[in-house]
């Protein structure tokens, strides 16, 4: 779908004396701007703004937001980020007075409700992965992962143990090496088989007594599930190290498997890629941990404890890594993911992962012979495929990827994981109906055609977008951000 491009730049439309709001006179004593701010914070010219109608102004802005895009005006295979549509319901959920009117200072008889809902949240999270108890104060899934390690690195120096090399698959989300540097801890990589899975000779020879945790995402970011994960558990936990779970794929396992019962010992979850919460542009986020019950005494403070009928925030935890936050985590978020959790129960959650298998297995059915499938295997959430029958004809994935928002979608995920060359990561999570899939699949296929008889047409793609393809590292490094006189 192409975005039809205004005749007229803002600035163009601008008249000087025209406004889009008119403000009565002032009737408070007025104060000059020099009175109020020192010299050196005041422009020395007034700024150049257009002079245009409220309606121009309107038309302008609507414009603006016409040329975003977002799951609800579109299908969205964003592998490796769960860009799912988001029920509205939650939405509202989250504006209520009673959750978005209170203040994290309220004195705790004021906030029961509150504190209610992030127990029993809590109390969820710890059923869905098999854990003994969660703390929701982490925000992001990498701040989850930093919770998590300073809860695993505190129960090794608890024990009078120095354990300081994380184990990462090659395949692993960056954040797991750089959380494990950040807290610092030394990485070792394991290399993968051909198949996708652990080497789980390479692991053999990793672990040892300065081992002190195993990071794995399961289902990997190859979007396949590690059938060997309790030999994997198993060898972690002879060496005396622990395993950490990287929820960012749990939106395939919910209702299924859990990972206190593949033998995680730490857990985190993405509020705002599995529960249907905000997600992307850097908006809230919401990354609570699970543990097993040797970890419980190290979880931040405070923690919420209910004491017959009444919840409190425990501070007095001698063994605590400390707070990790300031309050108690995005409230809003845990909101909106308790409503969806409500809603869905226990059966709709794991309908919903059970439909994302399904809908990632189709796409991959029915695209493994236009495009080439390095795992042409059962898969889980998501799928990869690659451009490597399209490389004869000079495309690439990038401009697969390009060609694809002419198609009115946007890309998936390309070039990770990294072990895989031309990746193309298509999650198409349990929103999406066969009739969207199969629209998206004609537009891949098309390309795929494309490539063979007009591949300059896809390399100089996108010809139908308000832009067309930029120079990536120019637009990144050196943006044009400012209107020029």
């Amino acid at each position: 779908m192409s975005i039809k491009k205004s005749k007229e730049l803002i600035f163009e439309l601008s008249q000087a004396g025209r406004r889009a709001v008119d403000l009565p006179a002032c009737d408070v004593p007025e104060a000059t701007l020099e009175s109020l701010i020192p010299a050196r914070f005041l422009r020395k010219k007034p700024p150049s703004l257009p002079e245009v109608s409220q309606p121009d102004l309107m038309r302008h802005y609507t414009a603006l937001s016409q040329r975003n895009f977002g799951v609800d005006s579109g299908f969205y295979p964003l592998g490796s980020c769960t860009m799912k549509y988001n029920p509205k319901v939650n939405e509202d959920a989250g504006r209520y007075p009673g959750f978005s009117l209170i203040h994290p200072l309220q004195p705790e008889a004021t906030v029961q409700g509150a504190l209610e809902l992030l127990y029993n949240m809590e109390q969820y999270l710890a059923e869905i992965s098999g854990m003994d108890a969660v703390t929701m104060q982490p925000v992001a899934g990498a701040h989850g992962e930093l919770t998590g390690l300073k809860l695993i690195r505190a129960y090794h120096r608890q024990r009078g143990e120095q354990r300081t090399k994380v184990i990462v698959p090659d395949s692993a989300h960056g954040t797991n090496p750089a959380t494990a540097t950040v807290c610092g801890l030394e990485t070792v990589e394991i290399k993968s088989h051909p198949d996708g899975s652990i080497n789980l000779e390479a692991l053999q020879a990793a672990v040892g007594p300065d081992t002190a945790a195993l990071m794995l995402t399961n289902p990997s970011t190859l979007g396949l599930f590690e059938s060997n994960i309790r030999e994997i558990a198993r060898i972690v936990h002879e060496a005396g190290g622990l395993l950490y779970y990287d929820g960012a794929n749990a939106n395939a396992i919910m209702g299924i498997t859990r990972p206190g019962d593949m033998g995680f010992d730490v857990v985190h979850f993405n509020l705002h890629k599995t529960f249907s919460t905000p997600h992307g542009g850097g908006g809230p986020g919401s990354g609570p941990i699970g543990v097993k019950q040797e970890l419980v005494p190290f979880l931040p403070v405070p923690v919420i404890v209910k004491d017959g009928g009444a919840y409190h925030l425990e501070q007095d935890r001698p063994l605590s890594i400390g707070k990790v936050h300031a309050f108690y985590g995005n409230f809003g978020v845990i909101v909106r993911a308790y409503a969806y959790i409500r809603a869905m129960g226990p059966d709709g959650l794991k309908q919903a992962s059970e439909d994302a298998v399904l809908n990632a297995n189709y796409c991959l059915s029915q695209l493994k012979d236009d495009f080439y499938a390095p795992f042409n295997r059962f898969c889980m959430h998501e799928c990869i495929v690659t451009s490597k029958q399209q490389k004869q004809y000079g495309v690439r994935t990038l401009d697969i990827a390009k060609r694809l928002l002419d198609y009115g979608y946007h890309p998936p995920t390309i070039y990770f994981p990294l072990i895989v060359e031309e990746a193309m990561m298509i999650e198409p999570t349990e929103t999406e109906s066969k009739e969207t899939l199969d629209a998206f699949i004609a537009a891949m296929r098309s390309i795929a055609e494309e490539a063979k008889t007009d591949a300059a047409l896809i390399t100089a793609a996108p010809q139908t977008t308000v832009v067309g393809r930029l120079d990536e590292a120019l637009a990144a490094r050196k943006p044009v951000v400012r209107w020029k006189e």
